[in-house]
């Protein structure tokens, strides 16, 4: 695989991650943050770096925006719940 083809599969496998999150709107950021100590949050702070390290104009919202497919704003208003005492127990233990 020359590097050109490894490029295209990494983006279409970070394409499917989107999709499938976006499809899966129910798991909720602090879950993924339990299980897999990263979430939408994450990578929209990635997404933006890496456009900066490539000179790319992007303001922070704008990287959320792609990885929400909606503003952020709207999104937390539509699908995040409060996080239950559980949940912040376990992320507090992850943190730990």
């Amino acid at each position: 695989m020359d590097q050109q083809q490894k490029t295209e599969v990494e983006a279409a496998a970070f394409r499917r991650l989107l999709k499938h999150l976006d499809d899966n709107k129910d798991v909720q950021n602090i879950d993924l943050m339990i299980l897999a100590n990263f979430c939408r949050n994450c990578l929209g702070k990635w997404y933006h770096s890496a456009a900066e390290e490539l000179g790319v104009a992007m303001t922070a919202e704008q990287a959320r925006e792609a990885i929400y497919s909606m503003p952020y704003a709207q999104w937390k208003e539509h699908y995040q719940k409060p996080a239950t005492p559980e949940q912040l127990a376990a992320l507090d233990a992850r943190s730990s």
